[in-house]
């Protein structure tokens, strides 16, 4: 980790966005672009994460500061590997797959799931086919060029911290459900985890598995923010 060389951090209005400026240095991306940012919100975010780096700047703890520079280094570049990526996710979606039994898991998946692929149908006219148990289940084309339309119209920030939400669900539903504000960040994850809260509820959690949820949970809401703070 680099040895912190600043002593704020500050976002300030710029004639082509807003920049985050560390004491008078302009913030770059690793690719030596500047940060602009279109929301003064936003860039306060970023700022504040590196207000509050130690002696050391540690990226890992940065994650609004990586889905900004992402954006502008690769996806402002080039979207189609994260459009793809999101949709690939699409083809295999969390909320495509049930489990057959027990009964009570069962409802939970309905309870939670059923509703999602209802909106998505609704809002975005993509219908993404469910099945139960082991069976793969391969979804029409159709649909998938559908869902890969609604992802082309989205801005790099936004596809970028939709691709966070969705590669950490497993799910580009429930990532979609957060950028319309159809759910938010608390319930999207909690509805990315019926599985795994329900064999909690049966044998408990080990520490290991708690601290992996509670990294990924960290992840999915820096994420969620930045779509907030976009407006």
């Amino acid at each position: 980790m680099a040895k912190r060389f600043y002593k704020d951090a500050r976002a300030e209005a710029r004639d082509d966005g807003v920049a985050v400026l560390l004491d008078e240095r302009e913030l770059k991306t690793p690719a030596r672009n500047p940060v602009r940012l279109p929301s003064h919100p936003l860039a306060e975010a970023v700022a504040a994460e590196w207000a509050a780096q130690s002696d050391h700047v540690d990226p890992a703890s940065m994650p609004r500061t990586r889905i900004v520079t992402t954006a502008i280094d690769r996806v402002a570049e080039d979207a189609g590997p994260a459009i793809d990526e999101i949709a690939r996710y699409g083809g295999s979606d969390l909320l495509c797959y049930r489990a057959e039994q027990p009964a009570e898991l069962v409802a939970q998946q309905t309870a939670a799931w059923d509703p999602l692929l209802a909106w998505l149908k609704e809002s975005h006219a993509v219908r993404l086919a469910s099945t139960s148990g082991i069976m793969h289940v391969t979804q029409d084309e159709a649909e998938l060029v559908r869902l890969r339309a609604v992802l082309s119209k989205l801005d790099p920030l936004r596809l970028t911290a939709l691709h966070t939400l969705v590669t950490i669900s497993g799910s580009a539903v429930i990532g979609l459900a957060v950028l319309h504000k159809r759910l938010d960040a608390e319930g999207a994850f909690e509805t990315s985890r019926v599985d795994e809260l329900f064999q909690i509820s049966q044998w408990g959690e080990d520490a290991e598995a708690a601290a992996r949820t509670k990294a990924h949970k960290a992840e999915f809401d820096a994420a969620a923010e930045v779509l907030t703070l976009l407006g």
